[in-house]
């Protein structure tokens, strides 16, 4: 199997910050559980991207997609959600984590700008504190309305029935 290039280890994090901060580059982060992928998320990426170098992209593991949003999810295995993510071109690098949050993720990869959907609010966002401390900002992208994975996967299944 090829090595997926976009893919960061976390034992890598560091030294993959302090390469693209040599070559003068921003570090752009979002994350999220991307386990039906739609065009909330597509614009997501798109919205971020325009706001640094390089978009990061943390991926919750399957074991915290389910204690995040239940025992029936996620949709796709990791594995899965890490080779669709790999095709979209925005997307510079892919980390997943296993906590329930990206914050130990964010200390350590110490993005420039951190990018959530325009369905956060500010104040809830984790890591906006640390990456403000140091130097770096928040952006909230537009929210396109009614494309969440879970709302799609209530309608589909409500039409199954």
């Amino acid at each position: 199997m090829v090595r997926n290039r976009k893919l960061i280890r976390r034992m890598e994090v560091a030294a993959f910050r302090d390469g693209v901060k040599r070559e003068g580059r921003t570090v752009v982060f979002t994350n999220g559980c991307f386990d039906l992928l739609h065009a909330g998320h597509i614009r997501l990426f798109r919205e971020a991207r325009k706001h640094g170098d390089i978009l990061v992209v943390g991926v919750n593991t399957d074991a915290s997609v389910r204690r995040l949003k239940g025992p029936n999810r996620p949709v796709f295995p990791l594995r899965e959600r890490i080779e669709v993510l790999s095709a979209v071109e925005d997307i510079g690098g892919l980390i997943s984590f296993g906590e329930d949050t990206p914050l130990q993720l964010i200390k350590r990869l110490r993005p420039d700008v951190l990018v959530k959907g325009g369905d956060w609010k500010p104040e809830d966002v984790v890591g906006r504190a640390e990456v403000e401390a140091a130097g770096g900002r928040l952006v909230i992208a537009p929210y396109l309305e009614g494309r969440s994975s879970s709302s799609i996967i209530d309608r589909v299944l409500e039409s199954a029935s």
